[in-house]
This record gives structure tokens, sequence and C-alpha cells, in this order.
């Protein structure tokens, strides 16, 4: 049996970003996060959780740089 949204998933292990990030951005739960990603979203679903993945990861990767110029 395929898992669903794999590629969001991916997406997110492959950025560092925990459910519970987007859970944060959503204004949910983690456990609402990993529950929806259980059966397929729709494509505007993935679209939100695509953009949220990547802003998230880009506010990592400033703050990750900074603590680096900061060492």
């Amino acid at each position: 049996m395929k898992k669903a949204n794999t590629d969001i998933r991916a997406m997110m292990k492959g950025n560092r970003v925990p459910a519970w990030a987007v859970a944060s951005v959503l204004g949910v739960h983690e456990n609402t996060v990993l529950r929806k990603l259980r059966f397929e979203l729709p494509e505007q679903d993935k679209q939100t959780f695509r953009r949220i993945i990547s802003e998230l990861s880009e506010c990592e990767a400033v703050a990750a740089e900074s603590e680096v110029t900061n060492a």
C-alpha cells in the first residue's frame, strides 16, 4: 500500500521542516497535520502545504546562516 502525499512528506523531510512547525502556521495541532497527510490531499491543500514548507525552510536557512556568522 502506497502512502498518501509522499511528495509533501518528502518536501518536509528534505527541507527539515517538522510537522509541528507546519501545524503552528496553520493554527492547528501537530496531530491534525499528520492526520491530514494520511489521505491524498486536494491540489489546493497541497499548494498550501508546499508554500508553508518553502517559507519555513527559507526562515530556517536564514536563521542557520546568522548562527554561523555570529559564532
